[in-house]
C-alpha cells in the first residue's frame, strides 16, 4: 500500500489557481465581450456585432468544385430554353437563376432571359440593359450552353409558352417541361416556386448557383455608378433595408391604428380590393410576422442591439417611403440614393436600375441589416457570404410581435430583443440560400 501526503498537491492546485486569476485580470475586458454570448449583459454594453458566431454558411463544396459536380455538357441539347421573368429587379434575378438550373436539368440551350417591361416599376430595361452578357456567358461556360442569338431556323419564331408558375404542389420539370421542349424546340418558361431544388441533380444545382452568385455581374456603366454611390457614403456604414412604403403595407393587409392621416391615405389608395384583417385575424397575422415593421419599431430595435445613433446608415429603400421619422429621429446620420446622386440622375433612373445601386451597396456594406426577407434579402445575404461578409441580421417581426404582444415595453422589450437576434446572429439563421451554400460549425 502507497501512502502519500494530500498537502503539496493541495498547495499546487491552490497557487495555480491564483495564477490563473491574475493572469486574467491582466486581459482587455474587450476580449470577454468578444465571446459573451449567452450572458445577461447590460444594455449598451456588447453590441450585436461583438457575439461570437457559432456557424456561419458558405458555398458548398460540390458548387465550388465546378464541373466536378457529374454530367459533362453534351455535345448536343435538346432545344432552346428562354426564362421570361417578372417583378422586380431581384425577383427577376431569383427566377432567371432557377432557369439556369432548369436549363441545365433538362440539357438546353439557354437563350437570354426577357425582362418584363412594367409600367408600375417604371421600368423598360432588359437584362442585357442592367448585367454583362458576355461576362455571363464566359463564367457559365462547363456549365450550362447559353447563346445570345438563335440559329436562323428558330429566330424567326416565338418560343412555345409553357406556364408552370401556377402549378400547385411539387412540380416536375422533366416530366411536365421536357416533352415540350423535345417536341417545339424553343419554349418559353416561368420557373415555378413551388419546385423543390433540392431534387436537381448536382450538376444542375451547381449551374444555378453559379448563375447567381459567380456569374451575374453588372454592367459596367451601371458598376461604376454604383461603385460612385458607395465611394461617396461616409464610412463605415450600415445598409438597412427598410420596407413600409404604401403598396407593401396593403398588400400585407395588417392593421396600423397609429400612422399619420396622409400614410393612412396612401394606404388606402394602394388597397384596392386587399381590406387589412381586423379583429382576431388581425392579432393572429401579426403574430405570425405577417406585418412590415415601421421605421419607428426599426429604430427601436436597432437600439436594443446597441446600434449606435450616430452609426451612418445607408437607407436601401424603394420610393415612397413612409413614417420616415421614426427611424431619422433617432439616427440622424442617414444617406439615400436621391440624396447623394444628382437630381437630374436619380429622376431619370429606371426601376431596375435603383434596385441594382442599393444591391451593389448593400453587399460591399460594413454591415447589412433587413426589415423583412424578400429577394432582395435572400440574394445579398448570400452575395455577403460568398464574399465572407457576415455582418448580416434579419430583424424578427414575428418575434417583435409575440414580444410586445405580451405586454412587454421598455428596457423589458428591449432587452429581449436583443437576446432574440444576439441568438439568430449566433446561429446564423436566415442569413444564405440553403441550395447553393452549406452551414459550417465554428
Amino acid at each position: 500500500m502507497v501512502v502519500f501526503s494530500v498537502k503539496p498537491f493541495f498547495r499546487i492546485l491552490v497557487v495555480s489557481l491564483s495564477l490563473l486569476f491574475l493572469l486574467a485580470l491582466q486581459l482587455p475586458s474587450s476580449l470577454f465581450s468578444q465571446v459573451h454570448i449567452y450572458g445577461e449583459p447590460s444594455l449598451g454594453e456588447v453590441d450585436i456585432w461583438s457575439v461570437r458566431r457559432l456557424m456561419e454558411w458558405r458555398p458548398c463544396n460540390w458548387w465550388l468544385q465546378g464541373r466536378q459536380t457529374g454530367a459533362a455538357l453534351p455535345l448536343e441539347t435538346y432545344g432552346y430554353i428562354r426564362v421570361d421573368c417578372y417583378g422586380g429587379l431581384n425577383q427577376m434575378r431569383r427566377d432567371f437563376c432557377d432557369g439556369v438550373g432548369i436549363a441545365r436539368l433538362l440539357n438546353a440551350t439557354l437563350v437570354l432571359p426577357k425582362f418584363e417591361v412594367a409600367s408600375y416599376w417604371n421600368e423598360t430595361s432588359g437584362f442585357a440593359d442592367v448585367y454583362d452578357v458576355d461576362y455571363f456567358i464566359q463564367h457559365m461556360n462547363g456549365f450550362v450552353k447559353v447563346v445570345k442569338e438563335l440559329p436562323p431556323e428558330i429566330a424567326s419564331k416565338e418560343p412555345v409558352r409553357v406556364d408552370c408558375s401556377k402549378r400547385k404542389g411539387q412540380f416536375d420539370y422533366v416530366e411536365s417541361v421536357l416533352p415540350s421542349l423535345l417536341k417545339h424546340k424553343y419554349i418559353s418558361i416561368t420557373p415555378a416556386m413551388s419546385q423543390r431544388r433540392d431534387r436537381y441533380p448536382l450538376y444542375a444545382k451547381a449551374a444555378l448557383c453559379q448563375a447567381c452568385y459567380k456569374a451575374l455581374r453588372l454592367t459596367r456603366s451601371l458598376e461604376m455608378k454604383a461603385s460612385q454611390l458607395l465611394d461617396a457614403i461616409p464610412k463605415p456604414f450600415l445598409s438597412l433595408h427598410l420596407r413600409f412604403e404604401p403598396d407593401m403595407v396593403a398588400y400585407s393587409q395588417c392593421e396600423y391604428p397609429d400612422l399619420s392621416p396622409a400614410s393612412m391615405k396612401a394606404i388606402e389608395a394602394a388597397q384596392v380590393d386587399r381590406k387589412p384583417w381586423t379583429g382576431e385575424l388581425a392579432r393572429v397575422w401579426r403574430l405570425r410576422g405577417k406585418c412590415p415593421l415601421t421605421p419607428n419599431e426599426t429604430a427601436l430595435i436597432l437600439q436594443s442591439l446597441s446600434i449606435p445613433p450616430t452609426t451612418n446608415i445607408y437607407l436601401a429603400a424603394g420610393d415612397g417611403l413612409m413614417e420616415i421619422e421614426g427611424l431619422t429621429d433617432t439616427y440622424t446620420n442617414i444617406v439615400t440614393k436621391s440624396s447623394i446622386l444628382s437630381r437630374e440622375d436619380f429622376t431619370s433612373m429606371h426601376g431596375n436600375t435603383k434596385a441594382a445601386l442599393d444591391y451593389y451597396v448593400s453587399i460591399n456594406s460594413d454591415s447589412y441589416i433587413a426589415t423583412y426577407f424578400g429577394n432582395m434579402d435572400k440574394m445579398v445575404a448570400a452575395m455577403r457570404a460568398f464574399n465572407g461578409l457576415y455582418k448580416t441580421l434579419f430583424l424578427s417581426r414575428r418575434g417583435f410581435a409575440q414580444l410586445t404582444s405580451q405586454g412587454l415595453r421598455g428596457k423589458k422589450l428591449m432587452q429581449a430583443l436583443w437576446k432574440l437576434h444576439r441568438d439568430d446572429f449566433a446561429n446564423g439563421r436566415g442569413s444564405a440560400l440553403s441550395e447553393c451554400f452549406c452551414e459550417f460549425k465554428l
